[in-house]
């Protein structure tokens, strides 16, 4: 690129930014709560009826499903295959899962998801032919689980710009009673549980906005890509903004996708269990005379993870984090964690940090799985709200898709792709301005 390219671009992303300045610390529908309880408020200004809906649909989130068929009320509906039996157990206290220690430890709040190479359905991932798009580790009586996962940990050096080094880890996948023959060849991906809070923030964010990031050059030769998915609610395509790699359009569409590919619990839009043709137990198990969750179940799912409130910002004036602020700038880090994301016109901006757009993020954390628009080294940018609270949450400090980082110093250093001048530019800072940085972070 010339110099004078580099310039217009620079000028033009200069433009954007400073547009969103303004909003950089506005807190939208977040709520002032740094104990364990931080994930779990409502927003404000709910009248009584959206509380009950908002409880009703919390009572949906934490039940522990069972196998049998399904009344309207009652807890049965589990299987034919599954992964867990809540909505909970990966999305502990609506936070973030957790990766097992080592392979003697089961996947509790992780799963895998499973393609071949090639598009499936509405261009989204070609399911594997006997296993699906996703290994269901249990089965309901009488139907074999597809197997177990195993996790161990790689040893990885990690040269920093500065020559320093660190001993970082990846994933490695084993696979152990496979109850349906050979799995390879296959495409892995290894995901924890991520966040269920400010989902309804995201959700509102204008679609025109999202194509303006996404048009609009940044420097560092950033530029974000929207995913196109397809949406099983209104189907048709759509803007993609949940999920790891931004394939879920709405939050209706990734309740309705977890509740079938994670317990087995089919609904009206998505009717069919989740059995592979070859799965011949789980077929005759599936029940064919009525959906698992009812239409006001579904809404009171999405209601009640549309309305849960992000945590504020912490520690406001605290010198440290607000020169680890003004450090995670110029490190460009905000070209893809934006302060704030704009709300339907009159409501507050929500400070998400993230711009819900795909970037390549380098070979390092690739997993070489494309999901409809989003290429194997694509992930969406992860909103960082509430990050600094996950240890007082979740009790842990893991962070990334597949929890390979095992604290925020190891997830910038990951950071790669598009990401790795602003990386380089961290690595580079004294040891006392990484640590101001950091807590910026911790502070979300």
């Amino acid at each position: 690129m010339s110099p004078r390219s580099a310039s217009r671009r620079l000028r033009r992303c200069a433009w954007l930014l400073a547009a969103l300045a303004p909003l950089a610390g506005a807190q939208g529908q977040a709520v002032a709560d740094s104990s364990a309880q931080a994930f779990s408020h409502p927003v404000a200004g709910l009248d009584a009826a959206g509380l009950e809906t908002f409880f009703e649909g919390r009572n949906l989130f934490q039940r522990a499903w069972i196998a049998g068929a399904r009344h309207e009320g009652d807890s049965r509906g589990l299987g034919p295959l599954y992964n867990r039996l809540s909505c909970i157990a990966c999305h502990p206290d609506n936070g973030r899962g957790q990766a097992p220690a080592g392979p003697d430890e089961r996947m509790l709040s992780m799963l895998v998801r499973l393609s071949v190479p090639g598009r499936g359905a509405h261009g989204g991932p070609r399911p594997h032919p006997v296993y699906g798009e996703q290994l269901n580790e249990e089965g309901v009586p009488g139907v074999p689980g597809e197997g177990r996962a195993r996790l161990r940990w790689v040893p990885v050096l990690h040269v920093g710009a500065d020559g320093s080094r660190s001993q970082l880890r990846r994933p490695q996948l084993q696979f152990r009673e496979l109850g349906y023959g050979a799995l390879r060849p296959v495409l892995l991906s290894p995901r924890v549980g991520s966040v269920v809070y400010g989902l309804g923030l995201l959700q509102a964010v204008p679609d025109a906005a999202l194509q303006a990031l996404a048009r609009t050059p940044r420097p560092d030769g950033i530029r974000g890509r929207l995913n196109r998915v397809w949406d099983p609610v209104t189907q048709r395509p759509a803007i993609g903004r949940f999920g790891w790699k931004a394939n879920a359009a709405s939050v209706q569409a990734q309740v309705l996708q977890a509740a079938l590919g994670d317990l087995g619990l089919t609904s009206d839009v998505l009717p069919a269990a989740n059995c592979m043709p070859a799965q011949t137990a789980c077929r005759a198990r599936a029940r064919h005379e009525e959906v698992d969750l009812a239409p006001a179940e579904v809404q009171a799912l999405a209601f009640y993870m549309s309305r849960l409130a992000p945590p504020a910002p912490r520690k406001a004036g605290d010198p440290a984090v607000e020169r680890g602020r003004r450090l995670f700038e110029q490190a460009n880090c905000s070209a893809c964690h934006l302060p704030a994301l704009p709300q339907p016109a009159g409501a507050e901006p929500a400070a998400a940090y993230t711009d819900l757009l795909l970037h390549d993020m380098g070979p390092g954390l690739a997993d070489g799985r494309p999901d409809f628009r989003a290429g194997g080294r694509d992930w969406r940018t992860a909103p960082l709200w509430g990050i600094g609270l996950v240890p007082t949450v979740n009790g842990h400090s893991e962070y990334l898709h597949d929890g390979r980082a095992r604290n925020l110093h190891e997830a910038v250093l990951w950071h790669d792709g598009e990401a790795r001048q602003s990386r380089r530019r961290f690595e580079r800072m004294t040891a006392a301005d990484q640590g101001a940085l950091l807590a910026f972070l911790a502070s979300l």
